[in-house]
């Protein structure tokens, strides 16, 4: 394996931050003699991957201390492929909240979307309307202390209630949430008809949180601002300030790494952002 000796980026990953990410990454496989070794540390491609996720750079522009970068897209591709990253961010998850000294599993969530404008790469698209913004949308679900559980990336023109019940059914079937009761929304998720629909197909209270007719300019709104809270901590990584991948797919996997960080970061008692 080669060994590495360059300067230090600031998306590298630390040496108490690399001991909780190596525990939950899948460990290279060796099936009899035949084969070439690995070259590259696994930790050396992990830091190559949060460098592209914090910078915004192109996969063929990562600097050349780096591992190279079809070395580094193959691990994410197969990782992703395989689902590692969505498994990544279910286990932090369950320890971040025990670290906190919560339950492992969440009693409550909070739904919401952004969009977000797409670039010249192919790939589904379409147009908010309300938000007059072309690209995709991202659908998430948190937890009451911000954590990521499930997003889903669709075209920008699928409205917020279709696109909660795509969320939703995908977070009953691949996440096991047996202390899940509560869920709170806005208004873009409507009123009474799908709060029925969501206690007849999950068994959950839906509960809309509104702005006051009343309330004039900028005002903090219970539980909405948590999930506003983690777009914004999902903002200071500028691969993310667009959505530049052809895949949707892609994009999920690129939103849970950079959770991943930001929980192993937590865990390890870093710095969030630097």
């Amino acid at each position: 394996m080669k060994f590495i000796h360059r300067q230090a980026y600031q998306s590298d990953l630390k040496d108490q931050e690399w001991k909780w990410f190596k525990n939950f990454l899948p460990q290279p496989s060796i099936v009899g003699t035949r084969g070439r070794p690995q070259k590259w540390p696994m930790r050396e491609i992990v830091n190559a991957m949060l460098y592209l996720l914090r910078t915004g750079c192109q996969w063929r522009m990562l600097p050349h201390d780096l591992p190279p970068w079809p070395t580094v897209y193959y691990h994410y591709r197969k990782w992703r492929l395989s689902g590692v990253w969505e498994k990544l961010n279910q286990l932090l998850h369950r320890q971040v909240r025990q670290d906190a000294g919560r339950e492992p599993t969440p009693s409550a969530a909070i739904v919401d979307a952004q969009s977000v404008k797409t670039t010249l790469v192919k790939g589904a698209r379409g147009f908010d309307a309300g938000k007059r913004v072309k690209g995709r949308k991202r659908h998430i679900v948190v937890d009451t202390l911000g954590w990521l559980l499930l997003v889903l990336v669709t075209p920008a023109d699928v409205q917020d209630k279709p696109g909660g019940k795509q969320l939703l059914t995908q977070l009953r079937q691949r996440l096991d949430l047996p202390r899940l009761k509560l869920v709170w929304a806005d208004g873009g998720y409507g009123g009474q008809p799908f709060a029925d629909w969501v206690r007849k197909t999950f068994g959950w209270v839906w509960q809309v949180v509104k702005r006051s007719d009343d309330a004039k300019g900028f005002h903090v709104l219970p539980r909405r601002w948590v999930v506003e809270r983690t777009f914004g901590w999902l903002n200071n990584y500028r691969r993310l300030s667009k959505d530049y991948e052809e895949l949707p797919a892609s994009s999920e996997s690129l939103i849970y790494l950079a959770m991943s960080h930001i929980m192993v970061r937590r865990l390890a008692k870093t710095n969030h952002f630097e």
